[in-house]
């Protein structure tokens, strides 16, 4: 999911504590925040913006593309279902914590109506030099810089480490997406790959995995038949056998969802596989000539 600086965000949530501190900087930082909803604040203004009581309600007073949910997670369920039913074009849902069946209704529920899903679970995603969704320090210079490579990341602080360190190296970032920890996710690596390989203004990819599932696999998949570049880091590689981690989605079954599996996967699709997030710099630059 790839959002653009002139596209409509409403925030649902708004007037929380979250909401605002990362609404200000949505705004701040350029990004287009038409409204946000609040039932009990309903008629009111909050950032500037109007507060409606549902996101049916923004859509037909002022419209939105893109929904983002600062929402407690016993709550998302229905904030997610009034976007996709208002017509959301896209929903960002930062939540950790949802049910799983919850997850899986919002799921279908887009699909039917041909909604995209970023999470949940997620830190959000930049464009650099135009807008940021969620709560990524897209305002931070040393961190996101506009450019050409395109990241991709299970976890936002892994994410956030490689685009400083890109930056660090000269190189700015054309988009970051961050998928999401979660083991049930709208967006996949695979899906966020795909966006990338077709967005004009990425020459270059780097992809953010760890161990658990088999994201990574399927996302070499379709790595093999693309013209970009792109490199890989696999966080996870130290991990003890049995060891659990941290993210819900770190989850080994037998030999799938391994470190070996997913470097063994992508390195077979032509994927330059990182050893340590300070080699993407140099790795980049020499991919980019």
């Amino acid at each position: 999911m790839i959002v653009r600086g002139d596209e409509r965000v409403l925030v649902q949530g708004i007037t929380g504590r979250q909401g605002t501190f990362w609404t200000e900087r949505m705004q701040a930082y350029g990004t287009r925040v038409v409204g946000g909803v609040n039932p009990r604040k309903a008629g009111t203004s909050h950032c500037g913006v109007p507060v409606h009581a549902t996101a049916r309600d923004a859509m037909a007073a002022d419209g939105f593309d893109v929904s983002v949910l600062f929402i407690p997670p016993l709550g998302v369920k229905e904030a997610a279902l009034d976007a996709i039913e208002a017509g959301a074009r896209r929903i960002v849902i930062l939540t950790e914590h949802i049910p799983v069946q919850d997850v899986m209704w919002v799921l279908a529920a887009a699909r039917e109506r041909g909604c995209a899903v970023l999470g949940p679970n997620t830190a959000g995603c930049v464009t650099p030099g135009e807008c940021f969704v969620g709560f990524m320090p897209a305002f931070d210079a040393e961190i996101f810089r506009p450019g050409n490579v395109g990241v991709v990341s299970r976890s936002g602080s892994l994410g956030t480490l490689i685009c400083l360190n890109l930056v660090q190296a000269g190189l700015g970032e054309s988009a970051f997406v961050g998928i999401g920890g979660d083991p049930v996710i709208g967006t996949t690596t695979r899906d966020a790959l795909v966006a990338l390989d077709r967005d004009p203004r990425t020459e270059a990819v780097v992809l953010v995995g760890e161990i658990g599932g088999a994201m990574e696999e399927a996302a070499a998949e379709y790595a093999a038949g693309m013209s970009k570049p792109v490199a890989a880091f696999v966080a996870g590689r130290a991990s003890p056998p049995g060891k659990k981690m941290g993210h819900a989605g770190a989850i080994v079954m037998g030999d799938r969802g391994t470190y070996a599996s997913k470097r063994s996967a992508l390195e077979a699709a032509g994927v330059r596989v990182l050893d340590t997030p300070s080699d993407v710099g140099p790795v980049m630059r020499e991919m980019l000539g």
